[in-house]
């Protein structure tokens, strides 16, 4: 059944900058310009774990339950595994198989677990997925330990397993036999152990020791939300932020060198896949998308790291996408999201998804030659978890370019990134704005429970 029907490969790093992509140049050029970079793609949640549940759903977080890295409202136990993407790929007849971070908290209670859907899974076990050495990979079903030396780098080893499925499963896919889906997620530029001398008190991620010191010289880009200087147009929970002091700038900039690092060993495993899949005779019947789970902050609004907080550096991320049928060189600018990379998926291997989706498929723009949506202005939901302090516990919906944001402790806050790219002047209060205020809060008030692509526009 699943003859002729292209393969599909998925690459995931995690925290990633949409500006952090100059230094990935073969993922730009093999990606992206052998097929379309989408310039404002959105997370519906900037964190890991409801990002991840998101791509394997098609949903909102609303809708899959995902609502937080950890119990009780979140983590890996919190997702129905037996309705997702996989499984139903699996049920149209591919062979499956995933390599590298699962959803936060895998392996916490079954170390052996493997996820319905996965035909071959190479899953990073509990904390231990957060260790670039000295961590611990669940193989099919068998606990499997790496060390310290070089050659045991994370991101490394995760590109040799990667690439094995390929070489492997190409044949049958470039007979007609059976297609592949290979879900590749990567830790870097996320945050990692082991701490290193001269590491700043920031969270770190960890280069290949080819690539340390590589960006020594760079230098951490500021926009005019870098250590924003009047914060009173923000909500209290940020204007609570303490200006950044020249030690914590420093470390952002040493942590922002290392992310860049970090980057280098993911750049050239995308070379190596895109090589293998045109040695097996597949790359031409490959959808190949390179995308984050969300992005990061890096001293912006005063935000000294993290993410999960509705601004652009948190909110958008990479999306580049390849394959047959999609023109090479095309640039997006329409506001796509994750919910719409399930249903792209699906739409490609004319499959019927087990879930009502939220999201809609990508095709339009990447073999049809549109550049905008043809059913008017979209609407994007960002969530937060609903558990919290009212204070940091938001809503926030994008259209267009505007992004509007509601707190539980009735805080708001109003962007025109027309004029305003870096949001730093808030407009919730400004009277040239109260029509799109209206029309925003009375959409988002509709979109905390939208379901399917309809509702959810």
């Amino acid at each position: 059944a699943a003859a002729g029907r292209p393969s599909i490969l998925v690459i995931m790093t995690d925290d990633q900058t949409v500006e952090s992509m100059r230094v990935m140049p073969q993922t730009r050029s093999l990606i992206g310009s052998a097929g379309a970079t989408f310039d404002n793609n959105v997370v519906t949640y900037a964190l890991c774990c409801p990002s991840r549940a998101t791509f394997l759903t098609g949903q909102y977080p609303h809708n899959h339950g995902v609502r937080s890295n950890a119990p009780p409202d979140g983590g890996h136990a919190k997702l129905d595994h037996s309705n997702t993407l996989p499984l139903w790929l699996q049920g149209a007849g591919y062979v499956t198989g995933h390599v590298g971070k699962y959803l936060n908290g895998y392996g916490l209670v079954d170390t052996l677990e493997i996820p319905p859907g996965w035909t071959e899974s190479y899953a990073g076990i509990g904390q231990s997925a957060y260790d670039f050495y000295d961590y611990r990979i669940n193989e099919n079903g068998t606990v499997v330990p790496y060390g310290t030396t070089p050659d045991q780098y994370q991101s490394d080893v995760y590109t040799e397993k990667a690439l094995d499925f390929i070489r492997r499963r190409a044949p049958e896919a470039a007979a007609g036999v059976q297609p592949f889906f290979l879900f590749v997620a990567y830790l870097a530029p996320h945050s990692g152990g082991p701490i290193e001398p001269g590491d700043p008190g920031l969270p770190t991620t960890v280069p290949a020791p080819r690539h340390k010191g590589r960006f020594a010289g760079a230098v951490l880009p500021r926009s005019p939300a870098f250590n924003e200087a009047n914060m009173t147009d923000k909500p209290a929970s940020m204007r609570a932020l303490a200006s950044l002091e020249p030690k914590t700038v420093r470390a952002i900039g040493n942590a922002y060198r290392q992310r860049l690092e970090s980057l280098l060993a993911v750049d050239e495993g995308v070379a190596r896949f895109i090589g293998a899949l045109r040695d097996g005779g597949v790359l031409e019947n490959t959808l190949v998308i390179f995308t984050s789970d969300n992005g990061y902050f890096q001293g912006e609004h005063r935000v000294r790291a993290g993410k999960t907080l509705p601004y652009e550096p948190a909110v958008k991320v990479p999306l580049l996408i390849r394959g047959a049928g999609i023109a090479p060189g095309r640039q997006v600018s329409a506001m796509v999201a994750n919910i719409d990379l399930a249903p792209t998926i699906v739409a490609a291997v004319r499959v019927t998804a087990g879930r009502t989706m939220d999201g809609s498929s990508l095709w339009p723009f990447l073999s049809g030659g549109q550049t905008t949506w043809p059913n008017g202005q979209r609407h994007v939901l960002v969530e937060d978890s609903p558990r919290g302090n009212k204070p940091t516990v938001f809503w926030s919906i994008k259209r267009e370019s505007y992004v509007y944001t509601e707190y539980a402790n009735g805080n708001r806050e109003l962007y025109d990134l027309a004029i305003d790219s870096a949001q730093v002047a808030s407009r919730h209060a400004d009277p040239a704005y109260a029509g799109v205020r209206q029309e925003l809060a009375k959409r988002l008030t509709t979109m905390k429970t939208c379901v399917g692509p309809i509702a959810c526009w």
